[in-house]
């Protein structure tokens, strides 16, 4: 059964080598290639959601990889949250190639 109060979140929506029907579900400018769960769980910790990380998930149109999900507690809307977790992972990508 599905959790009304939860929203799943998949690496695949922010992943800049996917196309929109291969399920990335924001713009370009705000992907990153190859985005992984736990770049995705630290911009989740960092914008202070409330959380539960599914490690041996595997996105429905890839059931074959194991990517990982996160469940992320329904406080708005589905697409607010995923923009704001992109523009975080952003944030994090670029902080790593200064370093």
């Amino acid at each position: 059964m599905r959790k009304q109060d939860k929203i799943i979140i998949w690496p695949a929506y922010f992943d800049s080598t996917k196309t929109r029907s291969d399920g990335r579900r924001i713009p370009k400018s705000l992907a990153v290639s190859s985005p992984k769960i736990s770049e995705i769980k630290e911009a989740a910790e960092k914008l202070g959601l409330d959380y539960e990380l599914v490690l041996d998930a595997g996105y429905p149109k890839t059931p074959w990889l194991k990517t990982g999900m996160l469940l992320v507690t329904k406080k708005e809307t589905k697409k607010h949250i995923i923009k704001r977790i992109a523009k975080q992972l952003l944030k994090i990508r670029s902080a790593t190639k200064t370093k």
